[in-house]
């Protein structure tokens, strides 16, 4: 069994930058796709990044291109978020995943597990 524990999460001022962290327990996690999802109050889960399995490929959210990086060390067992020039419209709850998907991911429903969260919250 897979667990994941977010970490990183805090308040910043838009333009700001944060780097969220995810810690994974268990074994072959270098076989997942990683990725990060995000919630904001009274909205559904949306997609924010991907890697596919072994590095193969990024990919992100339009609203997100160019400002975050996601990226992993299969060493540590861990997956990093890197936000940079951060918006209000960024604040919400992230979230860790990872996906037995090869090539990545972005639907909820292809997510095998999901880490409990850690809060971001950007003011104006």
């Amino acid at each position: 069994q897979v667990q994941l524990v977010e970490s990183g999460g805090g308040l910043v001022q838009a333009g700001g930058s944060l780097r969220l962290s995810c810690a994974a327990s268990g074994p072959t996690f270098s076989s997942y796709s990683m990725g990060w999802f995000r919630q904001a109050p009274g909205k559904d889960r949306e997609f924010v990044a991907s890697m596919g399995w072994r590095s193969a490929g990024t990919y992100y959210a339009d609203s997100v291109k160019g400002r975050f990086t996601i990226s992993g060390d299969n060493a540590k067992n861990t997956q990093y978020l890197q936000m940079d020039n951060l918006k209000p419209e960024d604040t919400g709850d992230y979230y860790c995943a990872l996906s037995r998907a090869r090539y990545g991911f972005r639907r909820t429903e292809d997510v095998d597990y999901w880490g409990k969260g850690t809060l971001v919250t950007v003011s104006s």
